[in-house]
């Protein structure tokens, strides 16, 4: 029998009194680590209440982008027909006047030469008879038929109406056109290049002019553009109004839904650099717009209620 009563067992305490003490010892903390942990904790609260008071959260308006050239100029087909003969290159340049391509000419050439040789005939029969009033009306009815004829045949033929760089040809040789059709554009060297953005149109009433732009083009993440806001459409409008101002030959090619402002801003440059290299700007280039519309203080945005003290926040 045990002759005292204990909470432990007698392996235990032999075990304690022979100086095993080796894992038995308590918990051993380095003060100075806790007290590197405990001033880091302190620094991470007093960094992290300074952004919550003074660091703001902002809101953009972000839309699709498009890159146009506002000074270029669109030749378009005056008649309908098929077209023979293209006398450029895409990239080349033109003075005024140059010669850019041909219609099918064949019927207007044959219908003045017809006239032509009616022309003299009329002139033979007016020298035979100089005091016929019906020849002398005649001839003069012919002689407006040629100028008539003269001019159609002009207009199988189109020059370049300015001196540039001929860009986008949209036609091939043997194709066939229609009246109105677009044929090519041509740039000139200063032309001003412009960016017209699409936003939502519930941010119109934060929207200001001179306000900043940032350009993203499709295809060069991160190579942001900075821009500066030049005019703001005054109306919200529709997806088919927006398609409308930009052009079918552009709005195709976006997605538009629901309401939309239009906001413009030029491009400083016909050149942007992206991943250590320049790149040259493109008519139809797309790509994403955002504008920021509003700042508000993190602050007040975990405590709205604080908003009555420090009467809003909002910029």
């Amino acid at each position: 029998m045990r002759s005292q009563s204990t909470i432990f067992r007698e392996e235990a305490l032999e075990y304690h009194f022979l100086g095993g003490r080796a894992q038995g010892d308590l918990l051993r903390i380095s003060s100075r680590w806790t007290n590197w942990a405990y001033w880091l904790l302190v620094a991470v609260l007093v960094a992290g209440s300074v952004y919550v008071v003074f660091g703001r959260i902002n809101e953009y308006a972000i839309g699709t982008a498009v890159v146009r050239d506002e000074g270029r100029t669109i030749v378009t087909a005056l008649t309908g027909g098929s077209i023979t003969e293209i006398a450029v290159q895409s990239g080349q340049r033109v003075e005024a006047q140059q010669l850019l391509l041909r219609f099918n000419d064949w019927q207007e050439k044959i219908e003045l030469e017809h006239l032509q040789r009616e022309l003299n005939l009329r002139q033979i029969s007016r020298l035979k008879n100089p005091d016929d009033p019906t020849a002398q009306q005649q001839l003069a009815t012919v002689r407006a038929q040629i100028e008539a004829a003269e001019k159609r045949l002009n207009e199988r033929t189109v020059r370049a109406p300015r001196a540039g760089v001929v860009r986008d040809i949209r036609i091939r040789p043997n194709q066939q056109v229609a009246p109105g059709e677009l044929l090519l554009s041509i740039v000139g060297d200063d032309d001003a290049l412009l960016v017209v953005a699409i936003l939502p149109g519930h941010y119109r009433p934060l929207l200001k002019p001179g306000n900043p732009l940032r350009l993203e083009l499709t295809g060069f993440r991160y190579a942001y553009q900075p821009l500066t806001i030049d005019s703001i459409g005054n109306e919200v409008i529709g997806p088919n109004e927006v398609r409308r101002f930009l052009g079918q030959e552009i709005a195709d090619s976006l997605q538009l839904q629901g309401a939309s402002v239009i906001v413009q801003a030029h491009l400083p440059s016909r050149k942007f650099e992206a991943d250590g290299r320049w790149h040259e700007y493109h008519d139809g280039m797309s790509g994403a717009a955002e504008a920021r519309v509003r700042s508000e203080s993190i602050l007040l945005a975990l405590a709205p209620g604080l908003r009555a003290v420090f009467g809003g926040g909002d910029e």
